[in-house]
């Protein structure tokens, strides 16, 4: 009896005591919540705005992480952004820039916007602004309706379209074609929202180009083989990656079949769905600004290789 009124006055003390290890009430996060979510930049350069991107999250309590996309190239990671006196700062290695040192970013959150500056491998300077990027969600009960397909070839001439500098491009036998060497990007002059896109193209081996949607988002066209990758053909480039590589390989006629509402894409290679309503995050390299909330042009990418297309047919939505 002794032993078991021991025990329970000691199971009475414990059960008065507090439980840290359960209850405890963390401390608040000491990042500047303000500067989560999405941001779309605009670099000022000599060679006038340019666009980046730029997505804050937390991680744990305490630490923010993200990812970054550049003037050019792909999404990278973001291990670490310190948060001191109101200014956001990290630093990220070189990845298509020139130069011996890292690119780093500062800047301050006021409301939905920011402002700073980032510092190039090469040591320059460029001012920014940001502006949270737009949701783009459709309502969870939304209907699209579909208007008149619009042919944006017309098989003998480049009406319709705009070089971006010095043109590589030509039309021949219905035919549009990017000769080897690099040239310029071809844009539509109509801009577009939402739509449904079937291109069909061609690529020699190991060439690449790309169809960038309202000219913010690449499509990766690409010769590769093998295991899908977020560089691969059919591919979002640098965010995300086709669950199969569908491609039929160099020289052969190839189509893709693009669906893009808000932010979500589906896309088809050769009939094959490889990316199914899918959320881009952003933008991607290359892309002509960070306006997300804007209509913009389909452009196609002209200065990385050789590539043909015929018979791009793009269905708006009403």
């Amino acid at each position: 009896m002794r032993r078991y009124a021991a025990a329970l006055a000691i199971a009475l003390s414990l059960a008065g005591a507090p439980l840290h290890s359960a209850t405890r009430t963390s401390p608040e996060p000491t990042m500047d919540a303000a500067a989560i979510g999405r941001w779309d930049i605009t670099l000022q350069t000599p060679a006038g705005a340019a666009p980046s991107w730029l997505e804050i999250r937390r991680s744990g309590l305490r630490t923010l992480v993200g990812q970054f996309v550049g003037i050019v190239g792909s999404a990278r990671p973001i291990s670490h952004i310190e948060v001191e006196d109101g200014e956001l700062r990290f630093s990220i290695p070189a990845q298509w820039e020139n130069g011996p040192e890292d690119l780093s970013f500062k800047a301050r959150v006021q409301g939905d916007s920011m402002t700073g500056s980032m510092t190039f491998p090469d040591r320059k300077r460029r001012e920014l602004t940001a502006t949270r990027a737009p949701s783009l969600r459709k309502p969870a009960n939304n209907i699209v309706h579909w208007g008149e397909p619009i042919r944006l070839l017309n098989g003998k001439d480049l009406s319709g379209w705009r070089a971006l500098g010095e043109s590589h491009w030509e039309v021949a036998d219905g035919v549009l074609r990017n000769m080897a060497g690099g040239g310029a990007n071809l844009v539509t002059e109509r801009k577009f929202t939402d739509f449904k896109l079937h291109v069909e193209l061609r690529l020699p081996a190991g060439s690449n180009s790309g169809v960038y949607l309202r000219g913010r988002y690449e499509v990766q066209i690409a010769d590769t083989q093998g295991e899908p990758a977020s560089d691969g053909l059919g591919a979002v480039y640098g965010f995300i990656a086709p669950n199969e590589d569908a491609g039929k390989g160099p020289n052969e006629w190839q189509s893709l079949d693009i669906t893009l509402v808000g932010r979500r894409i589906t896309v088809m290679v050769n009939g094959k769905t490889v990316i199914c309503d899918q959320e881009i995050p952003g933008i991607t390299g290359g892309a002509l600004d960070s306006d997300e909330g804007v209509p913009g042009p389909l452009l196609l990418q002209g200065d990385h290789g050789a590539v043909e297309f015929r018979n791009l047919v793009l269905t708006p939505t009403q």
